[in-house]
């Protein structure tokens, strides 16, 4: 299966750097209702016969576009949602907070599942959820499936599950708004990663939180 992972448009707590995570969340801004009206026209060579956007109002308002052009359902989900920010909602992204939320993150990417976002999920709980969604649209038979869901959750599950991507490959690379990861593989065979925000993936570097990366601006 060919799987697309999107991340949303753009929303005003995007533009303030706020770990905004709690359903049912904000809408998009104007900008990032004009990055949703795109998407049919950037993924034009794209065979996609399913898609699929959490229960944040963002992605299905992003995902929206899309099912009209190609006249597909969208099938909300809640497993693909935001990692949880728990008591650190609401908080600075750009801060020590948004650093414990990265580090808890790609914690879990590295393998330490057990450790729990504070008063949020653990990361056992947070792939459990991811792959269900998953596992859900290979059972279906369809080839390529769009899935609009959020840049914290699809940077943690791509470094935990595509064998060609790794935990400094995606701290490195934070998804711009609508920007798209694309896999091939199953829930099986495992999956690789073929292109991230348009570039062949080629693991290096390290990086940093929500959005920023480490070090000098």
């Amino acid at each position: 299966m060919r799987l697309l992972l999107i991340r949303h448009g753009q929303t005003l707590t995007n533009v303030r750097f706020l770990l905004d995570t709690a359903v049912p969340g904000p809408g998009l801004t104007a900008l990032g209702e004009r990055q949703a009206a795109a998407l049919p026209e950037a993924l034009a060579d794209e065979d996609i016969e399913a898609l699929y956007a959490s229960t944040l109002v963002r992605t299905q308002l992003t995902a929206a576009p899309l099912a009209t052009a190609r006249g597909l359902d969208v099938r909300v989900r809640d497993g693909i949602r935001e990692v949880s920010a728990g008591d650190l909602e609401m908080l600075p992204g750009d801060s020590e907070h948004g650093m414990r939320y990265m580090e808890t993150v790609f914690g879990w990417s590295a393998g330490d599942t057990g450790l729990r976002m504070p008063g949020g999920e653990t990361g056992a709980e947070t792939l459990a959820r991811y792959d269900a969604v998953v596992a859900e649209a290979a059972a279906s038979g369809a080839s390529s499936v769009a899935m609009v869901s959020h840049g914290a959750v699809i940077r943690m599950w791509t470094a935990a599950r595509a064998d060609n991507v790794d935990v400094s490959f995606a701290a490195a690379r934070p998804l711009d708004n609508t920007g798209v990861v694309i896999l091939e593989g199953s829930p099986f065979d495992g999956w690789k990663a073929l292109s991230w925000a348009g570039a062949v993936v080629a693991p290096a570097g390290e990086g940093g939180p929500t959005g920023r990366p480490v070090g000098p601006q």
